[in-house]
């Protein structure tokens, strides 16, 4: 190399340490503590599924109501997400995470003295409304610190706090009800709601003070690292010209409403399997709540696994379609193994398989609408896409629980996740690549 190439390539080189330092110190600072919300989030989301190995007799709940119960989550969430990203979108990330979660928090804690079926379906409503913005708004934070290119990776990392909520909640939830039973006269699924609600009160006050709604804001960058930070963005914002920029713009653009089919099927195999699992793994044997606790977090360790190893290799090769396709046609098998295996270790790994395709959808899922939303119309289609691919979290487990009844045995529902997963995967492969592999 003579001088004047190494003089042209000095600043380079110098430009990408800065750009480096700069995404590492993002990383750092906010990554981690959005996965701590997000598994205390996703713990309060689905602990119900270990709730009902008691609530259910208690309360005298057919498996048809805790179907409905588990999915009315749902509506609310579905009714009122579009709105709350629009706040979030106005007000600023740290103001409203942290109403949500505080509030939520106190909604969670008052499962606990739940009495009737009535009540049950109206808390888990209550829930829905109160959660609503929390995941779509925590996404479109991420895509204002985060280029498309760098973005599945990203996703992927804080979305693996589900199987990670999964791998320490569930055992937590399991220790919780036989330990606690009925100390002070309360049950042990009541002391886990009361329990497992605290630290969403806690770190929605943390919330406040911890988090920064922009990069221009971030007083632990240099000014060197948030300008490489904006240059990005704005350079990535230029590539986004033909995006949608108003709310009307998002709901006639047929790019959406293919991502939220898409976005419907493979949440359909996710909640329909998460509020299952516990059930599905004392159905294969398993005795004990710690012991479902402990076998139904082996599945989640997998799943944590494959979406770390996913999403760093659809960032490698910028290729996001196939890195969807592929893990949901292995959950298609899992699903269906899952009801013809013979043995306890046997059915374990099918639904290992099963939860580590249908749950590593989800991030990379992301990758997709976020290449080609920004602005306004990223609010917008953000979270009209989880709002109406979160009805299947309605679906899912209602349809399972109503199968689960009419027929005594869990196949059915288990078939009807796989063919969802498969009309997934057929319009995923509808997506033109050059839209979403850049």
């Amino acid at each position: 190399m003579t001088m004047l190439e190494q003089a042209s390539a000095a600043p380079l080189s110098v430009a990408d340490a800065v750009e480096n330092t700069a995404y590492r110190k993002v990383f750092w600072r906010i990554v981690p503590f959005l996965m701590l919300c997000y598994v205390v989030a996703y713990l309060d989301r689905v602990n119900v599924g270990f709730a009902k190995l008691q609530m259910s007799s208690e309360l005298g709940l057919s498996d048809a109501a805790y179907g409905i119960g588990a999915g009315i989550f749902f509506i609310g969430y579905f009714l009122f997400e579009v709105p709350s990203n629009l706040l979030m979108n106005r007000v600023g990330a740290r103001i409203w995470i942290a109403r949500i979660m505080v509030t939520w928090g106190i909604i969670s804690a008052a499962f606990a003295f739940t009495t009737s079926e009535t009540v049950f379906y109206l808390l888990r409503f209550l829930l829905g409304i109160a959660e609503a913005g929390f995941f779509p708004g925590i996404i479109l934070y991420l895509t204002a610190w985060y280029p498309s290119a760098r973005r599945a990776r990203i996703i992927a990392t804080f979305m693996s706090a589900i199987p990670v909520s999964a791998i320490f909640g569930n055992p937590l939830s399991g220790w919780i009800m036989d330990s606690f039973h009925k100390a002070h006269g309360l049950s042990g699924w009541q002391w886990m709601f009361l329990i497992e609600a605290l630290p969403a009160v806690l770190l929605g006050v943390a919330v406040f003070f911890y988090l920064d709604n922009r990069i221009e804001e971030a007083r632990w960058l240099s000014g060197a690292e948030k300008s490489v930070l904006l240059a990005n963005m704005e350079a990535e914002n230029r590539v986004k010209s033909s995006s949608p920029h108003s709310l009307g713009d998002t709901l006639r653009d047929g790019r959406v409403w293919l991502m939220s089919l898409i976005y419907f099927c493979f949440v359909l195999g996710q909640y329909g399997l998460n509020f299952w699992m516990p059930t599905l793994v004392k159905a294969s044997g398993v005795v004990g709540n710690f012991n479902v606790g402990l076998v139904s977090a082996i599945p989640y360790i997998c799943t944590f696994i494959v979406m770390l190893a996913l999403g760093r290799s659809a960032d490698h090769f910028r290729e996001r379609r196939w890195h969807l396709v592929v893990p949901a046609g292995f959950a298609c098998i899992g699903f269906v193994a899952a009801t013809v295996a013979p043995s306890i270790p046997l059915a374990i790994a099918a639904l290992s398989v099963a939860a580590a395709g249908a749950i590593s959808c989800a991030p990379l899922f992301w990758s997709l609408p976020t290449a080609f939303l920004a602005g306004t119309g990223a609010a917008a289609g953000i979270a009209w896409i989880n709002s109406l691919g979160n009805l299947a979290g309605f679906l899912g487990p209602f349809m399972i629980g109503t199968l689960k009844d009419m027929t005594g045995n869990n196949a059915i529902g288990m078939y009807f996740l796989a063919v969802a997963l498969v009309i997934g995967c057929i319009a995923t492969l509808c997506v033109p690549a050059k839209t979403v592999n850049r």
